[in-house]
């Protein structure tokens, strides 16, 4: 009896050491590469913020750049069960980065934890014009991958946020400084904004008569520095065009700006930009009706660069009231202090225009 029961304990034994046996090569199989070096491709694999480890493992199993979905996992949670040749992560756990990754097939699993959680990834560079609103900056940012519209949108106008830069607005347009950026794919719109608008406050930092005012004051200004990027053309001219909405302000007159006008309709409305601003549209019941009350409108109505900035902040004393376009292909402006002068200017350039015609 004891012999049969001793001859029964060797075969399962032998049977369990067998099964190991082949778990464990089989394990060190998984681990291991799909394609031996200088046979395999590369794909470029995705990684959107939030992404966990199984959904991450079932992408690559789809790409078949790995062997098997559960290995991975488990050699990802538990480090000292990667069996790959060149493991690097024997003492910390698998940190799954967002971003995009070129991922080859000639990679062990310990390469690609390397890779995936080194944060060594694809930049997107992006550029964002001075002029562009919070929403043009949201469509262009989701159609390159960035975030999306929905949650750039949503912080720029978190008011959290803004107490936590001190910004004395409803929104962060006006805050989001137009400069070519490097951003990394699947950010949140939280990060995207506090980039930019750190680049703001970097940016104003070289301007000394920011230095010191009020947020009450620097938010005037970046208002009216919105409107100035909007009119200008040559960047000569944007101090001057500050100067007549400056003498305007102090005067309680109407700023007059057919960019307030144009704000409303294409920003507010969601209408088509408009070809001509026709008197109808003045009439708009809006606080940016820069026609209709007099003083400021309540907030930025874009985002602007350093030349409005600039001339906001240290514009030239001037007796201008007015300001008419007075060539559409160079984008140059004529200034006058008086009515009179302003529509007798546009009276010479129409006839200027008809002679030529």
């Amino acid at each position: 009896m004891n012999k049969k029961i001793a001859k029964m304990f060797k075969v399962f034994f032998a049977v369990f050491v067998s099964l190991a046996a082949c778990l464990y090569f089989y394990w060190v199989y998984a681990c291991g590469a799909v394609n031996s070096y200088g046979t395999g491709r590369t794909e470029r694999i995705e990684v959107p913020y939030g992404m966990t480890i199984k959904e991450i493992a079932a992408v690559l199993k789809e790409k078949k750049l790995i062997h098997n979905e559960t290995v991975f996992y488990l050699a990802a949670r538990y480090p000292f069960l990667d069996k790959s040749e060149m493991n690097g992560l024997q003492d910390s756990n698998f940190n799954l980065k967002s971003g995009v990754y070129e991922v080859s097939s000639e990679m062990g699993l310990s390469e690609i934890f390397n890779l995936l959680s080194s944060g060594t990834q694809e930049y997107i560079k992006i550029s964002i014009p001075e002029g562009f609103s919070v929403k043009k900056i949201a469509k262009k940012l989701a159609d390159r991958n960035v975030c999306s519209e929905k949650d750039f949108i949503e912080a720029a106008n978190s008011k959290p946020l803004l107490a936590e830069y001190n910004i004395d607005a409803d929104s962060f347009e006006g805050y989001l400084f137009p400069d070519t950026y490097f951003f990394t794919p699947f950010m949140s719109g939280k990060q995207v904004v506090k980039f930019m608008a750190n680049n703001f406050f970097s940016k104003i930092a070289e301007i000394p008569s920011f230095t010191g005012i009020s947020p009450k004051k620097l938010n005037d200004s970046v208002i009216l520095a919105s409107i100035v990027e909007k009119e200008y053309r040559i960047a000569s001219e944007a101090p001057l065009i500050a100067s007549v909405f400056k003498n305007r302000l102090d005067k309680n007159i109407g700023l007059y700006s057919c960019a307030t006008i144009e704000y409303i309709l294409t920003e507010i409305e969601g209408l088509p930009h408009p070809d001509v601003i026709t008197y109808e549209n003045l009439q708009i019941s809006s606080p940016y009706n820069t026609y209709k009350w007099a003083g400021l409108p309540p907030g930025a109505i874009c985002n602007p660069g350093m030349i409005a900035l600039k001339a906001v902040a240290d514009t030239p004393k001037t007796n201008y009231y007015f300001f008419r376009l007075t060539d559409l292909q160079r984008g140059s402006h004529s200034f006058s202090s008086d009515f009179r002068t302003h529509i007798e200017e546009g009276q010479l350039l129409y006839t200027k225009k008809t002679s030529e015609n």
